[in-house]
């Protein structure tokens, strides 16, 4: 049975050792010299976790600063950010008109990509073997397709034997970015979807069990033989989950790869003011180069307030997450940032102030 990744549940400290190890790949040479030293204090997406992980080792290696963060989902810590008691919060749902009004004078700023990614244990049933698409998922997680060799399923899969298993749906217990980005999707795809269920961060589900976190997620999928469910691709790689590959606007049977992420976040051309850009079942792509794009893709944001007693570490961590701390990701299958987002969360970084 896959194990539930211990660093999920994280403290950025967890990962020092590696961390450390990888700092010559995050573009540490040429960094400026250590500061003074001091600490942040973050809470928020499960998601952006294992970046986390990852970041605040290097940080603290490289600018003297300890970088905190407590993995309790995304609306948590939009909570926590709220209640100023943290220094930043992060999700990966940009925050509604009224989180915005609640947060009072708060500014979200994007600065990571990665994905999530629909996971099932099907007796017999391997790794990336399973092809779904939009409204078949939907009807999935709607209850309306119960078992796992329902025509539906099996139209898309010839060939392949599915067992008559009854299907277990696992969704998210709490507050949650993947969330969010999994019902924004299936409001697109389905319009049953849109109507009976909608996309938050937390909704009614109409079947299944809950999880807490990715690792929650996780852990009941792997335990659990019929079921389906949704974690972020680090959280897939951490605990041996066999992923689906989704069918895309363009026809392709898809993955999730910094590849086929990176092409659906080629397709923003533009940031709105409020930064809230959802790139979840792009367009069909008229480029054969951007036709594998994953259709959950997502970026995930750093929420700081515009007026903060930390802005000068805030903008110092978050400056360097938008740059050096980039390639060190690239094993949780976190993509590179579009330069069109990069300048936009530069633009916004800035007006953060003492």
């Amino acid at each position: 049975m896959p194990k539930s990744g211990s660093f999920i549940r994280t403290s950025t400290a967890l990962a020092a050792a590696a961390a450390v190890a990888a700092l010559s790949a995050g573009g540490a040479a040429g960094a400026p010299a250590k500061s003074s030293g001091g600490a942040l204090q973050g809470a928020g997406s499960s998601l952006v976790a294992p970046a986390l992980a990852i970041w605040g080792p290097l940080y603290s290696e490289a600018r003297g600063v300890t970088v905190n963060y407590s993995s309790v989902g995304s609306g948590a810590g939009i909570a926590a950010i709220t209640a100023r008691t943290v220094d930043f919060g992060a999700s990966d749902a940009p925050l509604t008109p009224d989180q915005t009004t609640a947060c009072k004078d708060c500014v979200q700023i994007p600065w990571a990509l990665t994905a999530t990614v629909p996971v099932f244990n099907v007796p017999g049933v391997k790794d990336i073997q399973l092809r779904l698409d939009g409204p078949t998922l939907a009807n999935i997680f709607l209850g309306k397709i119960t078992t796992w060799d329902a025509p539906a399923i099996k139209k898309l899969n010839a060939g392949l034997s599915l067992p008559s298993t009854k299907i277990t749906v696992v969704h998210r217990s709490d507050g949650s970015g993947d969330s969010y980005v999994f019902t924004d999707y299936l409001s697109k795809v389905s319009p049953a979807w849109k109507k009976q269920v909608g996309s938050a961060t937390s909704v009614d589900w109409p079947t299944g069990i809950g999880g807490k976190g990715n690792s929650g997620v996780a852990a009941a999928v792997a335990s659990t033989p019929g079921s389906i469910g949704y974690v972020s691709d680090a959280y897939v790689l951490q605990n041996h989950l066999a992923k689906a590959r989704l069918k895309n606007a363009s026809g392709r049977y898809t993955l999730p790869s910094i590849k086929s992420i990176g092409e659906a976040a080629s397709l923003v051309k533009s940031v709105p003011a409020d930064m809230n850009v959802s790139i979840t079942n792009p367009p069909k792509a008229a480029s054969r180069k951007l036709r594998d794009a994953w259709p959950l893709s997502t970026f995930t944001y750093i929420i700081v307030p515009h007026t903060t007693a930390k802005a000068k570490e805030i903008k110092n961590f978050v400056s360097w997450a938008l740059t050096h701390g980039q390639p060190p990701i690239r094993k949780y299958v976190f993509a590179p940032m579009p330069l069109v987002m990069v300048k936009a969360a530069n633009k916004a970084l800035a007006k953060v102030h003492s």
